[in-house]
């Protein structure tokens, strides 16, 4: 600590009326809580990405901070029990003729607790060995109670034949899978959507990282799969995608690009039409995440508006032998170009650095 340094925040009515609130002593935001009669003044820089602690809430004496909820006291500034080496400064307060002062000069020092990083977070490199398609279904079922899926089987027969050309396979079911919605960090502060999710980071029962894991660090081609629900792709789908923001976010955010040389391709059916418009957003979703296409990079099935004989549709989707034929030329198809990208990797020269605002040849 150092020489106090006394500064006078503003009339005591000011303050009271509120349990937790931002302020200024200087250039210094702080944040300023009023618990049982009795202030505090901690910084309102959270100690994890910088979150403004300020404009969060009191749980007890702790301040929890509004984007990831790391928690802090709102006197010591220690973090709560179990990681009170994570803490942020705390300021002397006092309450003189009316007016609330605080103390710079004596504050107590910022400390890190150092946090492994998580294992996502490590750099992307692609390992050795052969091509790796990632098989994605997103289809939504009753776990107890299966039915056949037409996207799924020729998911399937896809994969197999990935198999047959000498590729490694992962098939991923998202109706397997506990994750959460996305929680909207990032409408909270751009910064507040970080790599990996923060839901991700903060929760390891959530199952997303297996989701993460296999297209941004494993997979060459991701083979993705959906069914047509009103027109749309399914909502497992829509799920997936908000959750994948935060690696489009690294690159409008950060210039970090997390996929590079990927390919993705799609197998879409459903009882009814609509085909071009739910490929599209697969198409328009995919590209903004850095991945390329192969020629002709979907195969798509659906018998029209008025046909609501399910049953019928299964059996058609099971003996055609076409539809099942374009599945193995559409695996085919991706994997030519991802082993273009794999065995003929450009030279340093030839790589693009950076995303959407560094769009430079490497000198």
């Amino acid at each position: 600590m150092g020489e106090p340094q006394w500064h006078d925040l503003g009339p005591l009515e000011d303050f009271t009326g509120k349990a937790l609130q931002t302020v200024k002593a200087g250039r210094t935001p702080l944040a300023l809580s009023w618990v049982d009669g009795s202030f505090g003044a901690i910084s309102a820089v959270c100690n994890h990405a910088g979150g403004p602690l300020g404009e969060g809430r009191l749980d007890g004496e702790y301040v929890v901070c509004p984007w990831h909820n790391w928690k802090f006291h709102a006197r010591t500034g220690c973090g709560e029990p179990g990681f009170e080496e994570d803490a942020v400064p705390a300021y002397p307060v006092k309450v003189e003729e009316g007016r609330v002062w605080v103390d710079l000069g004596s504050g107590t020092p910022r400390s890190r607790k150092p946090h492994p990083p998580h294992p996502l977070a490590r750099p992307v490199v692609r390992e050795p060995g052969p091509l790796r398609v990632v098989g994605l279904s997103t289809t939504v079922m009753d776990k107890a109670n299966p039915r056949f899926s037409t996207s799924d089987a020729l998911l399937e027969t896809a994969l197999e034949h990935a198999k047959a050309l000498g590729a490694e396979t992962r098939l991923i079911k998202l109706n397997d899978l506990a994750f959460r919605a996305c929680e909207g960090y990032y409408s909270k502060s751009a910064r507040a959507c970080t790599w990996p999710c923060s839901i991700t980071q903060m929760d390891d029962q959530d199952q997303m990282d297996q989701v993460y894991e296999a297209l941004v660090h494993w997979g060459d081609v991701i083979l993705l799969s959906t069914p047509i629900r009103w027109g749309a792709a399914s909502s497992l789908y829509y799920r997936m995608a908000e959750r994948m923001n935060c690696i489009q976010n690294q690159t409008t955010i950060a210039d970090k690009v997390l996929i590079r040389n990927k390919v993705a391709a799609f197998i879409i059916t459903g009882g009814q039409d609509n085909i071009q418009a739910v490929a599209g957003q697969l198409l328009g979703f995919f590209g903004e995440l850095g991945i390329l296409f192969p020629q002709f990079p979907y195969i798509a099935h659906s018998r029209g508006w008025t046909a609501e004989d399910m049953e019928n549709n299964v059996t058609f989707v099971k003996g055609d032998v076409e539809l099942h034929q374009g599945a193995r030329e559409l695996v085919g198809r991706a994997l030519a170009l991802a082993r273009h990208f794999v065995e003929e990797a450009p030279t340093p020269e030839r790589i693009f650095r950076g995303g959407r605002k560094a769009h430079h040849m490497v000198p």
